[in-house]
This record gives structure tokens, sequence and C-alpha cells, in this order.
């Protein structure tokens, strides 16, 4: 969408074609299917999948999905993200020794402009918070939450966002599930694309260029499927594509017992910060500082900080009450008096959110809300608009990934609907992912408290260093399985996101990024989608 944007505003006609409508549903949603045969295996990666990702994911289930979190609808996985942004560091688009297959094309100076220009779009602010915490190896890291620009109260949803401020000369096809990418005889163009509906129309649609935006999953998968002109699929001359299949392996490495939260949480919390007349919201966490990854050879990862929910909740209570599912009518009861401060503040929070309410009033109070009290926005935020009873913080670690050839994406015996073969992943978690989430576990046992903070109460197999024992899961975050790469034997794309060797299809979103570090990818995602945008409207231009 935002390459869409890019280009109508430089007077381009573009089709953007979407396989499912505005809205998830459930028979859309089964197109995501996958067949899993790596790692999230486990009864308890399984579990705690769907204790991360289901609140989150209206239409996800861990059957279909067994790896990653994508929603077949205008607007894609927006509809299920936190909104949760941060620019790479430099640090990333290095080649390290101890990194192998790592390295860009580009470095991040170069990108700098772009990531200004996809923070405007994300409504995100360029200044942040400064630094609060540089020691033992963690240094501060800040995440800010795209705000949506339509609803006050929520954060930036894509699909709902572009339909407010469509470009004129730019149309939307919704229900199109594309089947197969086209190209000329002899391989060397893009030519078209096949699009079938769910109740079995067909079209094909020719353009002079095509920028496919379908997911970390969907882009290797298409170019594989589409076999008719090359045998091995589009633009895997070398066996590259779907190679070098990345997430952000993420694992709980302690918490912080209630008694002692409360300094974190002001240290370790939300802040808020003014640009341009708004107020925006970041999170506060640590990350490993490049000295240390280099001195003792570790992945780039970092640690924030998550409220844990109590069981006695009086939000929790009163739905059961409310919807008549309850098991216990007078301890429930209780606990909605004894939180009936936390209701009323919730019922405030929906009189905001109501439609009725007037935007000029919604913007003054939340405004101003985040400016006085960025840790209790935050929490309605994530609790979309219902604030709970918390009893204490866990901490939860994000790591990067080494680029690994044989963590991968190939297509399955398997078939969608559509006769088009599934995608087959093989996710492999190393052994530098598991080293460096041990590492980042115990320097924060001893930074914090070398800081005049509470030390975390680590989990088992941090304190007895058994990192073989970690449970680790995604975060759908797919990366990597359609790389940027200088030279067509170690990747899909060149350094303007070109598929080698085809002259005018081009890639975009998180596949084509050759590390991941360890940041939410939006926002690099974003960059790199202006700039193509740049590049497209720079190569019409000359006809």
């Amino acid at each position: 969408m935002t390459i869409a944007a890019q280009c109508a505003r430089a007077g381009r006609k573009v089709l953007v074609v979407e396989s499912g409508l505005e809205l998830e549903n459930p028979e859309h949603s089964a197109l995501n299917e996958v067949e899993n045969i790596g790692e999230l295996q486990s009864e308890a990666q399984i579990r705690k999948r769907i204790e991360f990702h289901s609140p989150q994911a209206k239409f996800w289930s861990n059957g279909t999905q067994p790896f990653g979190v994508r929603c077949r609808a205008f607007g894609g996985s927006t509809h299920a993200w936190a909104g949760k942004s941060a620019p790479f560091d430099p640090m990333d688009f290095k080649a390290r020794p101890w990194v192998p297959n790592s390295g860009w094309p580009v470095n991040r100076e170069q990108m700098d402009t772009y990531l200004l220009r996809a923070m405007e779009v994300l409504n995100l602010s360029p200044r942040e918070p400064p630094n609060r915490f540089d020691e033992g190896g963690l240094h501060s890291f800040y995440w800010q939450f795209a705000r949506s620009r339509v609803d006050r109260l929520d954060i930036m949803r894509f699909g709902r966002e572009f339909t407010a401020q469509r470009p004129d000369n730019v149309h939307v096809l919704l229900n199109a599930t594309v089947t197969r990418v086209g190209l000329s005889a002899d391989g060397s163009r893009f030519s078209h694309l096949d699009v079938t509906s769910m109740e079995g129309k067909y079209v094909r649609i020719e353009a002079r260029l095509c920028a496919m935006a379908a997911s970390g999953i969907e882009n290797a998968r298409l170019l594989l499927a589409s076999n008719d002109v090359h045998s091995n699929g589009i633009g895997n001359h070398q066996d590259v594509v779907g190679r070098y299949l990345m997430d952000h392996p993420g694992a709980r490495i302690g918490r912080i017992a209630t008694d002692q939260m409360a300094v974190l949480t002001k240290l370790f919390g939300f802040f808020g910060v003014h640009h341009k007349g708004r107020a925006h919201m970041f999170m506060h966490g640590l990350a490993l500082t490049p000295e240390i990854q280099e001195r003792e050879q570790l992945l780039n990862a970092a640690i924030y900080f998550a409220t844990e929910r109590a069981p006695d909740d009086p939000w929790d209570a009163l739905k059961r009450l409310l919807v008549w599912r309850d098991t216990n009518l007078w301890r429930d009861l209780r606990s909605v008096a004894a939180g009936s401060g936390l209701v009323i503040r919730g019922i405030g929070m929906k009189i905001l959110s109501d439609d009725r309410t007037p935007k000029v009033f919604k913007d003054l109070v939340i405004n101003t809300a985040i400016s006085l009290s960025p840790n209790l926005v935050a929490d309605e935020f994530q609790r979309q608009g219902l604030p709970h009873k918390l009893t204490g913080l866990r901490i939860e670690a994000i790591c990067e990934q080494i680029p690994n050839p044989d963590s991968r994406i190939s297509l399955s015996s398997r078939k969608d609907r559509f006769g088009v073969p599934l995608a087959k992943i093989d996710w492999r978690i190393n052994d530098a992912e598991r080293r460096t989430l041990l590492r980042i576990a115990e320097l924060s046992r001893a930074a914090l408290p070398s800081a005049g903070l509470p030390a975390p109460l680590l989990e088992n197999w941090a304190v007895e260093r058994r990192p073989q024992d970690i449970v680790i899961i995604d975060m759908a975050h797919t990366l990597g399985t359609t790389r940027m790469s200088a030279d067509a034997k170690t990747g899909v794309v060149d350094r303007n996101c070109q598929v080698h060797g085809v002259h005018n299809l081009y890639l975009a979103g998180g596949s084509v990024l050759p590390t991941s570090g360890h940041a939410n990818p939006t926002l690099m995602i974003l960059a790199f989608a202006i700039r193509l945008a740049d590049h497209l409207n720079s190569q019409l231009g000359r006809g």
C-alpha cells in the first residue's frame, strides 16, 4: 500500500491486488495454511505460541499456521500487529565475521532518509527519549507505537488508513488470489498475474511493472510455484528462493516480583514524546551493545518488560458474569467489587472509543494522558481499552538469527483449493541464537543490580545454563526468503529489490532483508518500500 501511494502521487496508475476482503474471514484465512517440518513442534512451544499469538490474531490457529502469523485481508498483518516499530541498528547492515552470510548491499546511512519518510507514514516521531541505561553490556533501546490517524484509540491498521486517503489513480481488487506469476517466453520479463476469486472467477492482469509484497512466506511460495518458464521457479537459478528463512526467536528469560516492579515499570515502561503537536509513545527496553556483540561474538538481541495479569482480574470476572460463563459466581462478584476503580476507568475508555465522542476532545484527552501517564495509556492500548489488575513483570527476550541456507521454505505435495502447493516450512533455530538468549539473561541479572535496580528471577534454564531447554517461539516476523544481494548466487533480488534476471519484477517486504536484527521489522520494511517506489517512479519516468 505504501508503494502504491508513493507511485500514485507521482502520477502512476496503480492496481493493488488483495487475496482477501476488507476484513478477515475464515474462508480466506484458510489459504494461510502451511506445512511445518522444522521447529515449533514441542508441546511447550505450541502452548506458548497459542498464548502469545491467539489474543492478537482473530482467525489465526496453530493448526493452520504452525509457523508465522498472516492475516489475509486488506491491510495484511496490521489487522493483528501491536504497532511496535523501531529502526535496525547500523551494525545490522555490516558484514560481521562471527555472523555467517551477514552484510547488506546497502548501509544504514543510505537508508536514513527513507527511514524518516517511513516514520511519517507510520505516524511516528523521529525524536526519542534519551539514553537512560548503559551498564554491563546493555544499553537503552526504544520501540515506538504506530498510532492510527483514523481511530484515536487504536494503532495503525493499514487497510483502514489507506481507504481513508486513497489516491484517485489507485484501484483495489479484493478477493483476488494470485495463483501464478507469468513471465515472457524467454523468462527475462514479468508478463502477467493469474488471479482467481473464491467463487472461481479467473482473470489475467497485465502490467508494465509488478511489485510483489505478499509476505515473507508467500513471496517465496509464488516464485517457486510459478515454474512454467523456469522449472525451478522464478529467480531461482541458484536455488536461493525460500532459503535463509529467519524470524525473531522469542523467549521468556525471567520475571520481577510484584513488590519490586514499581521502580522497573517507571524506568522500563512507556514514555511520551511530543512532536509536531502530538504525543508519541515509546517503550523502553535494553539491547546488547555493539561492543559486547563483537567481543563475545553474540547476535543482536534485546529484552523488554511485559505486565502479568492477575487471576482475580476484575474485567475478566465482569466479562464472565455478563455472559453467564462462571464457575465461581461469588469469587467473581468479589473481584468486580474490589476492582471497581479499574472498571470505572475502563468505562471511561469506552466513552473515548465511541464514534459520537468529538475527535477534538479525544485528541486533547489522549495526548494529555500520554504526556502525564504513558504507562497507563500503553496498558489501555494493549488491553483494548480495558484496564487490568497486574501482578508482576515478565522479562521477554527477542533475538537476531543467523541467516542459515538450510532454514527454508519449499513447496509441499499438498495443495490449496486453487491447486497451488502449500508452503513447506523448515525453520531452524541455531546454537548461536540459544547462546545469545542465555547471555542476555545473564547480563540482565548482573547489570540491573549494578545499576541499583531489583535483580530479576531468571528461568531455570538460565540459572542452570541449559540453553537447549529454552522454550523459543517465532514472533511472526518472517524474513529473508528472497534476500537482497549484489550477487545472484547468494540472493534473489538486487539492491533495488529487482529479481535477478527479470527486468520488471520487484519484491517488497521482510523477505528481502538479508539479516534480521532484533527490532520489529515494519519500519525497516516501509523504508525499503519507499526506496523501491522512488526507483519505480524513476524507471517509469525514463519510459
